[in-house]
Parts: C-alpha cells; sequence; structure tokens
C-alpha cells in the first residue's frame, strides 16, 4: 500500500470520528439543555409613580411657649384667682401676696415725692428768679450811674478847658465816674456768677432732692407691685403647688402656664437625614388616636455633644389640646418629592459584587441578566431608580438572591384568593 492512500484512509477515519462526535453533541446537547433547572421567581415591571422621601423618628412634644412664674418677694399667699386648667390671658392676675407693709411704704414715699415736687417748683419758680432779678436791677442801676457821671465828667472837662469851670470841680466828676465804673463792674461780676454758678447750682440741688425722693417711691411702687402675680402669656395653669397662706419656696414657681394652642415635637435624628430636611418642609405628628399636619420650623445648626445628632422641631397647630406636652409621638418629616419616579420593590435590590446594588432584569429569553442601578428614594416598600433602568423592564422582586446570572426563570404562579365558607344555619 502507498504512503498516498494510507493518508486518504487516515483522513476518511478522522472525518467519520468528527462526523459522530458533533452529531453526538448535537443529540446529548439539548437534551442536557433541556434539562437546565428553570427557578420559579416573583417578576414585576419597573413603573413610573410618586415619591416621597420621608424621615421618620420618635420625638417629645413641648408647648409652644411656657412660663413658671416664680415671686420676686418672699411673702406669704393671700389669695389665688385660678386653679389647675383654668385659662389666662396675658396681663391677668392670677394670685395676691401679702402686701401691707409696701402699700404703707408707698404711701409715705409717695408724701415724699410730693413734698419734693413743691420744694422745686417753689425753688425754680420763686427764690432762683428773685435772685436772678436783684442781680440784674443793680446793674442796671451801675450802668445808668455810670453814664450819668460820664456825661457829667465829659461836660465839666468841656467847661474846664473853656475856662469856664476851675479844676476842683472837674476832679471831683472824675473820681465820681471812677466810684461808677468801679460799682458797675462789681454789679456785672455779681450778675455774671448769679447766671454761672448760682442759677446751675440751684437748679442741680433741687433736680437731686425730686429724683431721691421720685426714685424711693418708684421703688416701694415697684416692689407692692411684684405682689401682684400677673400672667406674662396667654395659656393654660399647668401647675400650682401652693394654697392660700403658703410662704413658697424661694426660687419655686408659684405658677406654672403653658401655651398649648401649637405643640413643637423634638426629635434628634442623624446627621445624613438632617441634610435632606429644609424649615418649611411638611410633617405629620402622631400620637395614639391623634394625628396632626405641621412643619418643620427648626433644624438645628449645631450637633447634640452627646448623641452626635441634630435637633429638629416639627410645630403643629393643637386647637383642642389633643396633644399633650411630654408625651412621646411619632413625627415624619416630608423632604423630598418626585411627582414620576421610576420605582421597584424593596426586595428587588441587591448587593453587586464591588459593593454597589444591582437587580435582576428579566429578558425576552427569559434569563435573569444582572444590571448595576443607583438608587435615589427609599420606602418601606419601594425604591427610586435613578439610573441602569428603565420603566416597563421586568424585574425579579423575590427569589432574586444567590441566582446566577444568564439563569432561565419564570413568573411564580399566584395562588387564587380562597373563597368565603358559607355559614351554616
Amino acid at each position: 500500500m502507498s504512503t498516498y492512500r494510507t493518508r486518504i484512509i487516515i483522513a476518511a477515519g478522522l472525518f467519520v470520528i468528527a462526523a459522530g462526535a458533533i452529531a453526538y453533541y448535537r443529540l446529548h446537547g439539548k437534551e442536557a439543555s433541556a434539562r437546565e433547572p428553570v427557578v420559579v421567581v416573583q417578576m414585576v415591571k419597573a413603573e413610573h409613580k410618586p415619591m416621597e422621601q420621608v424621615i421618620s423618628t420618635e420625638a417629645i412634644l413641648f408647648p409652644k411657649n411656657q412660663a413658671a412664674i416664680t415671686p420676686k418677694i418672699s411673702s406669704p399667699v393671700r389669695k389665688f384667682y385660678v386653679n389647675r386648667g383654668s385659662r389666662v390671658h396675658a396681663g391677668q392676675v392670677l394670685a395676691v401676696l401679702e402686701n401691707g407693709d409696701l402699700a404703707a411704704s408707698v404711701t409715705e414715699n409717695k408724701g415724699a415725692y410730693e413734698q419734693a415736687q413743691a420744694t422745686y417748683a417753689t425753688t425754680t419758680g420763686a427764690s432762683l428768679p428773685e435772685d436772678m432779678k436783684k442781680a440784674e436791677l443793680d446793674l442796671k442801676t451801675a450802668q445808668q450811674t455810670l453814664e450819668a457821671q460820664q456825661k457829667l465828667y465829659d461836660s465839666r472837662e468841656q467847661l474846664f478847658k473853656e475856662g469856664a469851670l476851675p479844676r476842683k470841680d472837674l476832679d471831683q466828676a472824675a473820681v465820681a465816674l471812677v466810684q461808677a465804673k468801679a460799682q458797675y463792674q462789681l454789679a456785672n461780676h455779681h450778675f455774671e456768677a448769679a447766671q454761672a454758678v448760682g442759677k446751675p447750682q440751684t437748679l442741680k440741688s433741687a433736680t437731686a432732692q425730686l429724683n431721691s425722693a421720685k426714685g424711693k417711691f418708684e421703688g416701694a411702687s415697684a416692689l407692692l407691685s411684684y405682689s401682684e402675680i400677673r400672667s406674662p402669656i396667654e395659656g393654660v395653669v399647668t401647675d400650682r403647688p401652693n394654697y392660700p397662706g403658703e410662704t413658697p419656696a424661694q426660687g419655686a414657681p408659684l405658677i406654672t402656664i403653658m401655651d398649648t394652642s401649637s405643640v413643637i415635637a423634638k426629635a434628634h435624628i442623624p446627621q445624613d437625614q438632617a441634610a435632606a430636611l429644609h424649615v418649611g418642609d411638611k410633617a405629620t405628628i402622631t400620637a395614639p388616636e391623634v394625628q396632626a399636619e405641621g412643619k418643620v420650623t427648626l433644624i438645628s445648626p449645631a450637633l447634640d455633644p452627646n448623641s452626635t445628632t441634630v435637633e429638629v422641631w416639627v410645630e403643629a397647630a393643637n386647637p383642642y389640646a389633643t396633644l399633650r406636652p411630654g408625651s412621646t409621638v411619632r413625627v415624619e418629616m416630608i423632604a423630598r418629592v418626585e411627582k414620576d419616579a421610576i420605582t421597584v420593590p424593596a426586595s428587588a435590590l441587591l448587593k453587586s459584587s464591588e459593593g454597589g446594588t444591582k437587580v435582576m432584569v428579566v429578558g425576552s429569553d427569559g434569563l435573569a441578566h444582572e444590571r448595576d442601578v443607583e438608587t435615589g428614594i427609599r420606602t418601606a416598600t419601594d425604591v427610586q431608580i435613578t439610573k441602569g433602568l428603565q420603566a416597563g423592564e421586568t424585574v425579579i422582586a423575590t427569589g432574586a438572591y444567590g441566582l446566577p446570572d444568564k439563569t432561565h426563570v419564570k413568573q411564580a404562579e399566584v395562588a387564587p384568593a380562597a373563597k368565603p365558607t358559607a355559614e351554616k344555619e
């Protein structure tokens, strides 16, 4: 047998073997494919719907305004005009303390004040003008005398020059003129001194006496007013620990008043949640059998040093006093609203091997495909998908955990609702 024929026989044999292998693979490969497992899962379609980012936490209720009234003087209570639960308005008298000694002091200081007023009026209206008038009159008299002596001297000097008057008469006129000038200077000095020194000092003394008497009178009146306990705010009396005749402990509140027309829920939340909130955001305060709509009124600019949380206030109207200060409530604050968000069930989210977030998307081939996504708002049931998924795509809501990529899946059948059983008569 030649080498050429040997090669042909070998090639033919190899071809037959390859053809057989291909046929075997096709036959048994289809059977193996037919035997691949199909995983039953719950599938849903990503859909458009509005979503709200809600921050929920517990909070303590406080009144909108509160006043713990502590007396400024120590004295027994003469009479109370209110009890616990009484509604009061600003400026209303709530109680009166014993004040007989204070009233007597006011009467005494009032008399002293009125006397000081009379003295001031007499000093400024009578004595002072009289002294000033006398000094002014003396100055005018001295001036007139000086002018007269000056004219007399000038006349005698002229006559002396003409030889009609002896030297002796001229000298007498000169002496009288010098005396008149000296008298005028003295009167002028006295007048200026009365204006510069006498008037301010007299007024200062009279004013000081009047102010001193006035201060004592006002101080006594203030102490008397402290014996009347008045409400600084409008609200409800929540505490009145003493009875008439008792002397309140020093520094202890005699009456406590709360304005409960509005309440403030004070909560502490993590920094990342506080960063999403803004003053004015809508909120809801929920207590047992009571719910009230409110808004965020304060976001603390600093962290609580003990818990490193942020204090947030939510204020709500409380017209019927159904929300009681001091109680623990649930607060839900709406931080953000998306009117048209692409959403999937929260159970559809999985952690990717890189530490990110993924979902399993079911394609038209019936296979589950891994898809990395980015999320936005999250609620207890739904999650907003901001990137990586389109509305209408099918994702696995339940059963995707641990599912390999490109696994055959099919929708689980929903069990029909059980029909109600008719009651036997």
